[in-house]
């Protein structure tokens, strides 16, 4: 989504950072590029103005603390800007009212209002053990109603019955009704969408609102829409009162003018993104973690909170002993490469890793995309049990017979076994040395930089939830290390010094250290 204003910021602040002293002319020279860049991501005028100007305000009169350069000193006041443009602290939905809570679903059609509303369900089921009861209150959109009703299937989740012929706002206040006599904790209203906004839609969302007292209103709008994703915003504000913002689409290669606007412009949080299609894609949002993505400084948290919950734990913990006793088959290499697709693969990676945005385009060159876990992994499942475990019998003939049944070569086959011998032997030194291996080493250093050196060495990542990761992401940053500085990780993953050992041939490590699935 922001990956062009990436590429654009990036390349003006690094212009910027390279420099010993900066003029009040080279300020505005870089800041006349950002505001370019910000115009051309979509991002509404006077959003983009007030944003310069604050910017210029505070750059120009800095105090610059002596050890840190002026140029980072303005990439930090771009950088303190941006969150606050995008709402300084993440906002999350609001359940705390008497039950059943109400929220409402408003948008235009298209938006994905539908979709958002068995994805917030699911949501609110799994993490926080709510019973929810849906209801589509859509009497217009052919099917929209048994579209729901499938969602409700899909999930596991209550779906209010259909009864041809009623109103919207009699739905809702049987919706209501049916949640206290069921023992529902949420009950979510999927309303109408149009095409565009009207009067009718307007005078049916106040009716349905006063009918039945939502505790929520989420306008659902989809962060393609670029500028008019504003006026959108504005119109529902003023005529049925939003408590809050659901972008979907976030993973669309669009511009991110929309996410950027709407909270400056209406002074409502984005509580919720929707990041792809399946019912678990759907992410808070954090301004400040936003931030440093757009400002391609990675997200650590998000990649740790997104293995959380995609490590599976008993996998996690078989393949650690082995790993202690320096054992590392193409099973395992297999399970890796599975892992790295469900976390988003290659892409979805990097584009969190500190230092590593700059990276995506010059694998993608070197044609290590997201194809090529999946044509590895036809590798490894065209392969006998026995030369899975032992991949040292793998002789010609075998090779011709495991090409032919992937649809590969010889050649990648080579190249996949090379990288396992990498990783093998990675994972023998990581395993076998005494106290723990080079990620403990690697872990203890970073703890001594930080001033943590009386605990023995970094906290397991595995151990910590994401807000205690976060507090120490924050305290890393007050000892001076910034997040691309961090050992190991500004150049690529903890405890590889920098390289990711088998990309010449077309490979990924896998992520040592990251934590067990709760």
């Amino acid at each position: 989504m922001f990956e062009n204003l990436q590429d654009r910021l990036g390349s003006i602040l690094n212009g910027l950072t390279g420099r010993g002293a900066l003029s009040e002319a080279d300020v505005s020279a870089a800041l006349r590029e950002v505001r370019r860049a910000l115009l051309e991501a979509d991002v509404a005028l006077e959003v983009v103005r007030s944003f310069t100007d604050r910017v210029r305000e505070k750059a120009v009169g800095a105090a610059v603390v002596k050890s840190i350069k002026p140029g980072q000193m303005v990439v930090k006041i771009v950088h303190d800007e941006l969150v606050e443009m995008l709402g300084s602290e993440g906002v999350s939905i609001d359940l705390n009212a008497p039950a059943p809570v109400v929220v409402m679903m408003v948008g235009l059609q298209g938006s994905g209002k539908t979709t958002t509303t068995g994805k917030i369900a699911k949501r609110l089921t799994d993490r926080e053990k709510k019973k929810v009861l849906m209801a589509s209150l859509d009497t217009r959109r052919p099917a929209a109603q048994e579209q729901l009703r499938q969602l409700g299937v899909q999930t596991g989740i209550d779906v209010l019955p259909i009864i041809a012929g009623q109103s919207p706002t009699d739905i809702a206040s049987r919706a209501v009704q049916a949640a206290k006599l069921g023992g529902h904790d949420v009950v979510i209203l999927d309303t109408a969408g149009r095409t565009h906004i009207d009067e009718p839609l307007m005078v049916e969302m106040a009716e349905i609102k006063a009918r039945s007292k939502p505790h929520e209103i989420l306008l659902v709008a989809d962060a393609l829409t670029g500028q008019d994703a504003v006026n959108l915003a504005r119109n529902f504000d003023e005529r049925v009162g939003i408590t809050g913002l659901v972008l979907t689409r976030m993973d669309g290669d669009g511009r991110g003018g929309a996410a950027l606007s709407m909270r400056a412009v209406t002074g409502k949080p984005i509580k919720l993104i929707g990041v792809g299609e399946k019912m678990t894609e759907l992410e808070e949002f954090h301004p400040r973690r936003i931030a440093d993505r757009i400002l391609g400084m990675g997200d650590i948290v998000s990649l740790v909170e997104r293995a959380a919950e995609t490590i599976d734990a008993e996998k996690a913990k078989a393949m650690a002993e082995k790993m202690a006793k320096g054992k590392f088959d193409l099973n395992d290499l297999a399970e890796q490469l599975k892992q790295m697709q469900k976390m988003g693969g290659m892409g979805g990676i990097m584009g969190l890793m500190p230092g590593m945005a700059g990276m995506k385009d010059k694998m993608a060159a070197a044609g290590l995309n997201d194809k090529l876990f999946g044509r590895q992994i036809a590798i490894i499942q065209s392969m006998t049990k026995a030369e899975r475990a032992n991949p040292d019998i793998l002789k010609h003939s075998r090779k011709k017979r495991i090409a032919a049944g992937s649809g590969t070569d010889a050649a990648e086959i080579n190249k996949l076994l090379k990288m396992h011998r990498q990783m093998a032997d990675m994972m023998k030194a990581m395993g076998g040395k005494k106290g723990g291996g080079m990620m403990k080493q690697m872990m203890g250093g970073l703890a001594g930089k930080m001033g943590l050196g009386g605990m023995g060495g970094m906290p397991d990542l595995s151990s910590m939830d994401p807000k205690q990761i976060e507090a120490l992401a924050k305290q890393a940053e007050a000892a001076g290390i910034k997040p691309g500085a961090l050992p190991g990780i500004g150049g690529g993953l903890p405890g590889l010094g920098g390289k990711l050992p088998g990309l010449g041939g077309g490979g990924f490590p896998g992520l040592p250290g990251l934590p067990k699935k709760k």
